[in-house]
């Protein structure tokens, strides 16, 4: 999106109210284009001395950028420190990043690699009082009780905007996020304040990502037993669903881990 400005809402409003935030500004993550976050991009481009508008166009957004850490790929340092917490070698950690994500936990737009899942959208919104089922006629892809509708790679985020026009807390909830493709709907139970300071820890880098990986593995003692001890089929029905034969998750993961196993003994 080009250009954002009042009366604007969804995910890259989002974005930007949590890209202010980080670069010390303070609107409130509300999804609109307020007169907050008109507020805040004006002071920013008085700071940078770009034309004042309150508009967040092309200049404002690469100021913006310029005021973000650059490096989001994880470092073999975040990963030492990832195995050690989790009581696994390196090799297990890139395997899953490998299978989850290809490796990447960013698009070539700087956005975090997401996946939109319409069946856990249809379940948000039950928990929110919201009745699906005229939604999901309406929007198929957007929602439904059953999981597809995937468009891949960036176009994942015209779903997810979509889904934000609907309800937005339980958009975000319903997409897995970053290299480790962890959903959002599991906020709570790994510790986050809300949400919007999960999806933020997404945007920010990999190790972010990485961590809410190690937050997720570590509360399921089943999941943390079956990587420590390389049992991939138990893992991938624990982490994938019960979908994940169909998708030889089980079979990729075992693949890779011997890939990055046989490269380590290589370099010993």
């Amino acid at each position: 999106m080009n250009l954002l400005r009042l009366g604007d809402h969804g995910y890259e409003v989002g974005r930007l109210q949590r890209r202010l935030i980080r670069a010390g500004y303070r609107p409130q993550v509300t999804h609109r284009y307020d007169a907050a976050t008109e507020a805040a991009v004006t002071a920013l481009q008085i700071h940078t001395g770009l034309v004042v508008d309150g508009i967040a166009g092309p200049q404002t957004l690469i100021a913006l950028n310029n005021g973000e850490h650059d490096v989001k790929h994880c470092t073999d340092a975040d990963l030492t420190r990832a195995a050690d917490t989790l009581g696994v070698s390196i090799a297990c950690i890139r395997a899953v990043k490998d299978v989850e994500s290809r490796g990447v936990g960013f698009l070539r737009n700087g956005r975090p690699t997401i996946l939109f899942e319409r069946h856990v959208f249809w379940q948000r919104l039950t928990v929110r009082h919201i009745d699906p089922a005229p939604l999901a006629a309406q929007y198929p892809n957007i929602v439904a009780p059953t999981c597809g509708g995937y468009h891949g790679g960036a176009a994942e985020y015209t779903r997810l905007t979509i889904a934000t026009q609907i309800d937005s807390l339980a958009a975000h909830e319903s997409a897995s996020w970053g290299a480790f493709q962890v959903l959002g709907q599991h906020w709570a139970r790994l510790s986050y304040a809300s949400v919007d300071d999960f999806v933020g820890c997404m945007e920010a880098n990999e190790a972010e990502q990485l961590d809410a990986f190690v937050r997720f593995v570590a509360a399921d003692r089943r999941l943390l037993a079956a990587l420590r001890e390389r049992q991939w089929t138990q893992f991938a029905r624990l982490y994938n669903g019960p979908g994940y034969a169909r998708n030889l998750y089980d079979a990729k993961l075992a693949q890779a881990y011997r890939k990055y196993a046989q490269a380590t003994a290589l370099a010993a």
